[in-house]
């Protein structure tokens, strides 16, 4: 960047924000990196937020400017969102965590941005209602609605597309946005909405959300049931889903992974294919949920249920799952972890995780399987040792056949960690023609590409 740009800049910055404008090296490399397995890739700049209006302002400067944008959530991305491929403004929303309502007769809240998934849980304690879109870290809203979200409960009750009513926006040019209502359903107008959910910052900075709560469950049940080999495991869950069955959660760990988990948790399960599973509602509902999902398990060859209906042995239990990434980390020390996911229909998930298994088994990698295994969508966690000489190329390229597979299956190449850029090369081959429509809606709403350039969309060749 041009040395005089660079201090005309600086200087209209720190007009605006004062000491929340740092260009500390330690602070844009933590802003350049996140806990993707890429390359840090550091902004010129991090500001820090407070306000709706201190994000336009914000945004006029970088559009007089033509200085790039990168909105910055929690920086627990896995696919390189965060990094500031033409350096640029970070624009980090954690000063931006006010809860600004919880509306229960209307069972919704609005948050700023920067609110993170536990302080939403801790203030919704006791007031007998629940956010159930919950990743496996501390996420802030507005990072989990722009990467589309979900989580272990996404097989009941979806994920962040389902459960936001409702955006405030601001665009590129500097305007502030209101995407909808307060009201579940409307027939009014475009989407808009659910258009920026999933659009990973590319359009325009997220600055509130009004979101969905749920009635807490009268009863929870949880149970752990191992099985000899993935496939029963799997076909337990395809059942469970096609038969109806509104169960909570059902997720799948590999027997690598048991194995991990038990040691980094201090747990004591079978190190053995595993499913972990959540039943809620009365105890009537858990009750006839409980004898369907036995039934399909047994007729895998399921040994006996594990059961935990104490509250503190169920956190404990889903502490650990997870606990799932650190763990297979934890396998390999000094290793740096790539995560990676793909989703299939469900029809077709126990063919391509048997099949991904063998592929692994042939690599010599670690690389164990959790599913979210009722809506079709599992992850591989492979700890890279860097002392290893060519561990990193056949990680990337078992990624590349997990997501091949999972297109040939009529999947998609993630179905919760997103694109950033370590899922660019595969857009055009998913969506064809329908890749040129969203480059029309990119050039449309930020026609300089200076929202997050470089991510979700493949240049143009």
């Amino acid at each position: 960047m041009d040395r005089l740009l660079k201090q005309t800049v600086s200087a209209e910055l720190r007009n605006l924000f004062g000491d929340r404008v740092t260009e500390n090296t330690e602070i844009r490399n933590e802003h350049g990196a996140g806990y993707s397995y890429h390359a840090c890739m550091p902004p010129d700049w991090v500001v820090f937020p407070r306000s709706t209006e201190e994000i336009a302002a914000l945004v006029s400067i970088c559009g007089t400017h033509q200085i790039p944008i990168i909105p910055f959530g929690a920086g627990t991305s896995l696919e390189g969102h965060i990094l500031a491929l033409k350096g640029g403004v970070c624009v980090d929303l954690r000063l931006m965590n006010q809860i600004l309502e919880i509306d229960t007769a209307n069972m919704c809240a609005t948050v700023q941005a920067g609110v993170t998934r536990n302080q939403l849980d801790e203030r919704l304690a006791g007031s007998g209602f629940f956010f159930p879109i919950g990743p496996g870290v501390n996420a802030t809203l507005g990072g989990m609605a722009s990467t589309r979200a979900s989580g272990t409960n996404a097989v009941r009750y979806g994920t962040m597309k389902d459960n936001v009513l409702s955006l405030t926006v601001v665009l590129p040019d500097g305007k502030v946005i209101k995407t909808a209502s307060k009201a579940r359903k409307s027939s009014s107008g475009y989407d808009l909405t659910r258009l920026f959910i999933g659009s990973e910052g590319t359009l325009g900075i997220l600055a509130d959300l009004t979101i969905r709560l749920h009635s807490y469950p009268e009863a929870i049940y949880a149970a752990v049931c191992s099985f000899q080999n993935v496939e029963a495991a799997v076909n337990t869950a395809i059942k469970t889903i096609q038969a109806g069955v509104a169960i909570a959660k059902i997720e799948l760990l590999d027997d690598l992974l048991m194995h991990a988990v038990n040691r980094y948790s201090g747990l004591a399960y079978p190190e053995k294919p595993t499913l972990l599973l959540e039943f809620q509602g009365s105890p009537a509902e858990i009750e006839a949920q409980i004898t369907a999902v036995q039934a399909f398990a047994r007729s895998f060859g399921a040994t006996d249920f594990i059961w935990e209906k104490e509250e503190v042995a169920r956190m404990k239990l889903w502490q650990a799952r997870t606990d799932a990434a650190p763990a297979a980390r934890a396998m390999v020390p000094g290793s740096k972890l790539m995560s990676t996911d793909v989703c299939v229909p469900i029809s077709r998930l126990a063919e391509c995780i048997v099949d991904t298994q063998a592929d692994i088994a042939a690599t010599g990698l670690f690389a164990p399987i959790l599913g979210h295994v009722g809506d079709g969508n599992f992850h591989l966690s492979i700890p890279i040792d860097p002392a290893v000489p060519g561990q990193f190329e056949k990680a990337k390229a078992l990624n590349e056949r997990l997501v091949q597979r999972a297109l040939a299956l009529e999947g998609t190449c993630s179905g919760e960690h997103g694109i950033g850029v370590g899922k660019l090369a595969y857009l055009a081959q998913e969506h064809g023609e329908a890749l040129e429509v969203m480059r029309a809606i990119k050039k449309a709403i930020d026609p300089t590409n200076l929202m997050n350039p470089g991510k979700l969309l493949p240049p143009v060749l």
